[in-house]
């Protein structure tokens, strides 16, 4: 079941560039911006993420800390984020461990195959990571014009 408000997110949040294991207490007193997105370099994920991109300054001047997560690799992360100089932090889910802690690893249905993926989703957090605001109805291309007025 998706996590909603007044859920407090999991302790672990994914895999960081060089492999570490990221946590929220890396964040503690901080609020947050999570968003799961299904795959690096998809039209969807890629017009999402340069739209947050775009209003990157706008998050942290209400002093957001705005992460990423998908499960495709580290390095594909790290090329996804070259490529399109997002300046925040993605991290990895191989496993789908924080995918399925969210509640976004669901049954998903495309041109009538069904298939387990991330369903694209955007948690926000107060600073002690209980989530006040869940989208997920996502408009990739207007993503940050959903997300900044939550917040």
């Amino acid at each position: 079941m998706m996590l909603k408000k007044g859920d407090k997110i999991p302790s672990v949040l994914g895999l960081a560039s060089d492999g570490s294991e990221v946590k929220a207490s890396d964040f503690a007193g901080k609020p947050l911006v999570i968003y799961f997105y299904p795959k690096d370099n998809t039209p969807g994920c890629t017009a999402e993420a340069c739209s947050l991109r775009d209003s990157y300054p706008a998050l942290l001047d209400k002093g957001y800390t705005l992460i990423g997560i998908s499960k495709d690799s580290v390095e594909s992360h790290r090329k996804f984020a070259e490529k399109h100089s997002l300046p925040f932090l993605l991290l990895s889910d191989p496993s789908t461990e924080v995918n399925q802690a969210f509640g976004v690893w669901q049954l998903k249905k495309m041109a009538g195959r069904e298939y387990m993926g991330t369903v694209r989703t955007t948690f926000v957090t107060d600073a002690d990571h209980v989530i006040t605001e869940v989208i997920t109805k996502v408009d990739t291309k207007k993503a940050a014009d959903q997300l900044l007025p939550l917040l």
